[in-house]
């Protein structure tokens, strides 16, 4: 079975700060860090650190070659990226004391997708295989379509939350991936149980991976329910915990893993890429993951 992201690339301009940033204010930074992001490549980058068959799919800037370097340094195939005359895609991202993060995102390229290219891409999959996306490239809504058409299980991690989301067809998702925010916005509530029934009566046939930061992980699929806790660590950088998460989730999947077993080495994986500054760079090898789990 392929998979295939069709997602963002960003440069990441990390900034560590005592505190992150108030309206009005000036503050100033301990460190600067560089690092190659965006939620696709994250993510695409984890499937393939997870052992999956991954291609990633999207389009940079002159200023972003660097990615397909990348690929081939982490086993991502990257022969659907494409280079146009346009700023590769950037996030400027403060991490305060306590690792938790504020995200200003550019799309840049990421937001120059066009029906032909997404055609080209999706004629070599084949009904079956895994779609993975993100808010963060355009065309959201022809590419759930065509792929829907295909046959393809499409994956959606509806991060960030906005109303471009409006654009796309819920009910052709096959894999929700979403944190307790993100639920809360889809569905209007906040409790994670309230989520979880929530999205089961909208979306029967999906399955919805509710994720609670310091509270573990849920799952649910018609009448099966899981529930999968953290393992406790000291974070220093939670930029890419979840996307390291889904990556790992999706590599199970697509395995033919048991649910508890994936949730088990998604939050491992995730508990791992925590303990390390950076989005690509934190993320685990599979081997060092069922290592931690021994």
């Amino acid at each position: 079975m392929k998979v295939l992201c069709i997602g963002s690339m960003n440069l990441d301009h990390v900034y560590m700060m005592d505190h992150i940033v108030a309206p009005g204010e000036t503050e100033a930074v301990n460190e600067i860090k560089n690092f190659l992001g965006g939620k696709g490549m994250n993510q695409s980058v984890a499937l393939a650190k997870a052992g999956a068959n991954i291609y990633h799919a999207g389009m940079i800037g002159p200023d972003g070659l660097v990615f397909l370097d990348a690929c081939k340094e982490h086993g991502v195939n990257g022969d659907y990226i494409r280079q146009i005359d346009e700023f590769t895609g950037h996030a400027i991202i403060q991490i305060d004391k306590n690792a938790q993060n504020c995200i200003l995102l550019y799309g840049g390229a990421n937001q120059k997708l066009t029906a032909e290219y997404v055609d080209e891409v999706l004629a070599g999959f084949e009904t079956g295989d895994i779609l993975l996306l993100q808010n963060e490239v355009n065309m959201l809504g022809y590419i759930v379509d065509k792929a829907y058409e295909k046959g393809m299980q499409i994956a959606l991690n509806p991060s960030p939350f906005n109303d471009k989301l409006n654009e796309v067809d819920m009910t052709k998702i096959s894999i929700f991936l979403l944190n307790e925010i993100e639920g809360g916005q889809i569905t209007g509530l906040v409790d994670p149980k309230e989520i979880i029934a929530s999205m089961k009566e909208k979306f029967p046939k999906a399955k919805i991976v509710l994720t609670l930061g310091k509270d573990g992980a849920m799952f649910a699929e018609g009448n099966t329910e899981f529930y999968q806790p953290i393992f406790p660590v000291k974070a220093v950088d939670t930029t890419a915990a979840g996307d390291t998460f889904t990556g790992y989730f999706l590599a199970g999947l697509s395995e033919g893993m048991a649910i508890p077993d994936v949730l088990k080495m998604s939050a491992k994986a995730s508990s791992i890429a925590v303990t390390r500054p950076g989005a690509v760079p934190s993320i685990p090898l599979r081997k060092e993951v069922e290592e931690a789990l021994k």
